[in-house]
C-alpha cells in the first residue's frame, strides 16, 4: 500500500492562538504529527510515501527531507503552496496514480494505531470492484463536519453538509475522518473536478459518488482533528489514555 500526507495548509489558526510550531511539527507524545504518520505508515507496510508541504514552511520541508534520508522506502516530497486540500490531494494522487490503491490523510488526523492498521487491512482485502474506502467516525469533533451516509453493506450513498435525518432510510450516518483510501479512477474524477472548477474536498467526494464509483465506509472509532490550540491538549489526552490502556 502507498500512502500520502497533506501538510500544505498554513495552520493560521494555531499561529493566531500562540502555538510556536508549524502544524505538521506540533509534538504529540514527543513526536511531531507528520513524523508520527510516517512511522505508522512504515509499520503498516508502506511501499511508498508522498508528502506535500507549502513553500512557506521551510522547517517542515527540512524535517521531511531529513526523514527521507533515513527511510528505507521511497518518499516523494512536493513543495507547493496550493489553494485547497483538494488541490494538494491532486498533487499526491498524480504521483501515486498507476501504483495501485493508496491512502491519503491530512497531517492533523489523530487516531488509535490499531484502528488504522485494521482500516489498512480492510482496504487491502476489499474486493476488486471497491474503488475506495473512506475512514469514518461517529465522534463529531469538527467545526464543519462532513456527514457520510452508508447503507447496511457500508457502501457510501452520500456526503452531506448536515445530518441526513430521515432522508436515507435504513442507512447509517458517520462523519468523515479525513483519511481517504482511493485509486486511479478517483484521480481521474479529481482531474475532471479541477477542470470544472470544483474547489472543495467535500464536493470532490460528492463527485466520486455521482460518477458511480463504489466507495466503502470503514468505522475507525474515535478520530481527532487538531485545528486549534485546545485540540493539542485534547489529542495528548487521547493518546495518553490509549497508552495507559494498551
Amino acid at each position: 500500500m502507498n500512502f500520502g500526507i497533506i501538510a500544505a495548509g498554513e495552520g493560521s489558526r494555531l499561529v493566531q492562538e500562540g502555538v510556536a510550531f508549524p502544524k505538521p511539527l506540533v509534538p504529540l507524545h514527543g513526536e511531531p504529527m507528520i513524523g508520527r504518520l510516517v512511522r505508522i505508515f512504515r509499520e503498516n507496510g508502506a511501499g511508498r510515501i508522498c508528502v506535500i508541504v507549502n513553500e512557506q514552511m521551510t522547517e517542515v520541508r527540512e524535517y521531511v527531507e531529513k526523514l527521507r534520508a533515513e527511510l528505507d522506502i521511497p518518499l516523494d516530497l512536493v513543495v507547493k503552496t496550493t489553494p485547497s486540500s483538494m488541490h494538494s490531494f491532486y498533487e499526491i494522487g498524480s504521483i501515486l496514480k498507476g501504483h495501485g490503491r493508496f491512502i491519503v490523510t491530512t497531517v492533523d488526523t489523530i487516531f488509535r494505531e490499531p484502528d488504522f492498521a485494521e482500516y489498512v487491512k480492510a482496504y487491502e482485502n476489499a474486493s476488486a470492484d471497491a474503488d475506495g474506502m473512506m475512514a469514518v467516525t461517529s465522534f463529531v469533533d469538527d467545526e464543519k463536519p462532513l456527514y457520510v451516509v452508508a447503507d447496511e453493506n457500508m457502501d457510501i450513498r452520500a456526503f452531506l453538509d448536515a445530518p441526513a435525518g430521515d432522508s436515507y432510510s435504513g442507512c447509517k450516518e458517520f462523519v468523515s475522518g479525513g483519511i481517504y483510501g482511493l485509486g486511479d479512477k478517483a484521480v481521474d474524477v479529481l482531474d475532471a473536478c479541477l477542470r470544472g472548477g470544483v474547489s472543495r474536498m467535500r464536493n470532490y467526494q460528492r463527485a466520486l459518488v455521482e460518477a458511480g464509483l463504489t466507495l466503502k465506509a470503514h468505522d475507525m472509532g474515535k478520530i481527532i482533528d487538531v485545528d486549534h490550540a485546545g485540540d493539542i491538549e485534547k489529542a495528548e489526552r487521547f493518546l495518553t489514555d490509549i497508552a495507559a490502556n494498551s
